[in-house]
């Protein structure tokens, strides 16, 4: 298997591998061009996110800055909002369902690293899907770790760490992020 494809499978791979690190800095260069681009000029901001993620339609608004690694591996759904210093590291798949808002300074990570300072220091890593349903509000500074699925209706309030799934129809707010409704 190629390190894509054991990034894709979920299994332990080679961070740093040449291919990788040359998709990953495409994206980062289409990120800055994104990110260059005037804010009242939607139509052509629109049509940059739409060359970096793997799924948007015309109505995706993402308001500047805008990072990610890889781009392709994020899906929004139809009618997508995501304020000011959205951050996703998609080393992964991260699906988000329509209707869904996203605060300022969100982060969704995928990546996942070795605790021990060793084995994390030969660049290996692995990397967790992150799902989120339809109609969320995802509040300011939340913080989606790798391997969280979040279902439909969900509020999470500003704040806090997503760190194990929430259930549809519900509420969640701290650190770690535990279901109040």
């Amino acid at each position: 298997m190629t390190e894509y494809e054991k990034q894709q499978a979920g299994m332990v791979y080679n961070a740093i591998e040449p291919e990788l690190i040359k998709d990953l800095y495409a994206c980062h260069d289409l990120c800055w061009e994104y990110n260059q681009i005037r804010p009242t000029n939607v139509k052509e901001r629109n049509e940059k996110i739409r060359q970096i993620l793997g799924q948007a339609d015309e109505e995706t608004f993402i308001n500047q800055p805008f990072h990610c690694d890889y781009g392709k591996h994020i899906r929004v759904g139809k009618r997508f909002f995501a304020n000011f210093n959205f951050t996703v590291l998609d080393e992964a798949q991260v699906t988000i369902g329509d209707d869904c808002f996203i605060g300022p300074n969100v982060s969704i990570y995928t990546a996942c690293h070795s605790t021990d300072p060793v084995e994390r220091n030969t660049r290996q890593e692995w990397a967790k899907p992150v799902t989120i349903g339809h109609n969320c509000w995802i509040g300011g500074s939340v913080t989606i770790l790798p391997g969280v699925t979040i279902g439909d209706n969900v509020t999470i309030g500003a704040g806090s760490v997503v760190v194990k799934d929430i259930p549809s129809n519900s509420v969640a707010v701290g650190n770690p992020a535990k279901v109040v409704k």
